[in-house]
């Protein structure tokens, strides 16, 4: 599987304080590019597949909640995140 245990706790311990830090924003927001690029690289090979779209969309809407949510709560670490991920261009 793409995402095993070891990705996750790799991905928590670049983007979060700690390698048991599941709950910060960064560590999430994180995760959810890393499933999001996942998943947009199956969906080109793979165009008829309504229920990964589904759940692509549904990733794309937490993952802008949580990046709406820091940059309300603290904005130089949005920008860090967005810069570090390259969400933005």
């Amino acid at each position: 599987m793409y995402l095993n245990q070891e990705v996750k706790k790799e991905i928590f311990a670049k983007y979060g304080k700690s390698n048991t830090d599941t709950g910060s924003p960064e560590s999430q927001i994180a995760l959810f590019t890393h499933r999001i690029r996942h998943l947009t690289e199956h969906l080109k090979s793979n165009k008829k597949d309504h229920s990964t779209e589904h759940a692509l969309i549904a990733i794309v809407g937490k993952r802008r909640r949580l990046l709406d949510y820091l940059k309300n709560k603290d904005i130089e670490k949005y920008r860090a995140i967005i810069k570090e991920l390259g969400i933005r261009k």
